[in-house]
């Protein structure tokens, strides 16, 4: 495993991180506490000390099993979670005002659940788990910020940027309050290059690329008859004829990357610690299996820039989200 400083925080976070959501259950299906907790052992035995969680993630589960794994790792773990919109309402919209959403009084009662959940008394990293800049000079989440951290209930503020939409936390980054961005950030979407790394890296601050296999996409492993229980999160995301889709970019990114060594999988998660901005790469992992392949990836280092050209070639802009 290999670290990186999170922005201007000073914390070196490991290059592959755990992305928590599906071991909250709920929209994951599959997942069973037990190998759920097994998986985050072996993370730890890996190197890895860093893990992003929510309390929306199963209604608190994902807090409640990070915080029991983090007990018993054997060094410090650095724990990243978020403040879910009051309304309940992903992407944020501009026009929603923000009493709606980040109300002081709410950003409190949830950051103090959180703690709760995750049996800490400080949370390194708390997160807005949705942003539109249109809430930028309002005065309610720059108080939390400001008394949060004056009571020492959390170290460092970030923001969590709404569904291939990098640009919408710019003007909220440039306020001096926001320590880390959380991004969704890979082969497909990499229009986070345009605008918010370079501002991140101007203003030194810290990068989570999520959704480095584009929810499964960039596994492989989705084919046309792939199917998910209809209350499993990734039956919305890859309905209709979205699988094909999937199939069709992923054939001719393996064509034009054939030679070069390594699985899809992991070719995609270099491509994200391929860039300078980026601190720290989160997938989702729920098993040993996933997590084994996850974190030999940093070995590897940086792919080479002949690579990454060809990885340039295949950004495929589209929101299986909505």
């Amino acid at each position: 495993m290999r670290y990186r400083k999170l922005g201007r925080t000073g914390i070196k976070v490991s290059e592959i991180g755990y992305g928590a959501w599906g071991i909250g259950g709920k929209q994951w299906l599959g997942n069973e506490d037990h190998a759920s907790l097994q998986a985050l052992k072996r993370s730890f035995e890996l190197g890895l000390d860093f893990i992003d969680t929510a309390l929306a993630y199963g209604d608190g589960h994902s807090e409640k099993l990070v915080g029991e794994a983090i007990k018993a790792a054997p060094r410090p773990v650095h724990v990243a979670t978020k403040i879910p919109p009051k309304n309940g309402v992903w992407p944020a919209s501009p026009g929603t005002r923000i009493e709606q959403v980040f109300p002081y009084d709410y950003i409190m009662e949830s950051t103090e659940e959180s703690l709760r959940n995750l049996n800490v008394g400080q949370i390194d990293l708390q997160q807005f788990h949705v942003w539109t800049d249109a809430w930028t000079k309002t005065d309610d989440w720059r108080r939390a910020v400001e008394t949060l951290r004056k009571t020492q209930k959390v170290r460092f503020f970030g923001i969590s940027v709404s569904e291939h939409g990098a640009d919408t936390a710019l003007e909220a980054l440039e306020t001096g309050l926001i320590d880390a961005v959380q991004v969704i950030y890979n082969v497909f979407d990499q229009t986070p290059e345009a605008n918010l790394f370079p501002l991140c890296q101007k203003l030194n601050i810290g990068v989570l690329a999520r959704v480095p296999l584009d929810e499964g996409g960039l596994t492989g492993t989705i084919n046309p008859s792939t199917e998910f229980d209809a209350s499993d999160f990734r039956a919305h995301y890859f309905r209709g004829n979205r699988k094909q889709q999937v199939v069709e970019h992923v054939e001719a990114l393996k064509r034009d990357l054939a030679g070069v060594p390594g699985t899809l999988p992991e070719i995609a998660l270099r491509f994200c610690l391929s860039h300078p901005a980026v601190s720290t790469v989160i997938p989702g992992m729920r098993r040993i299996k996933t997590v084994e392949s996850s974190c030999r990836v940093p070995d590897a280092g940086p792919l080479p820039p002949d690579v990454l050209a060809i990885l340039k070639r295949h950004a495929w802009e589209r929101n299986f989200y909505e």
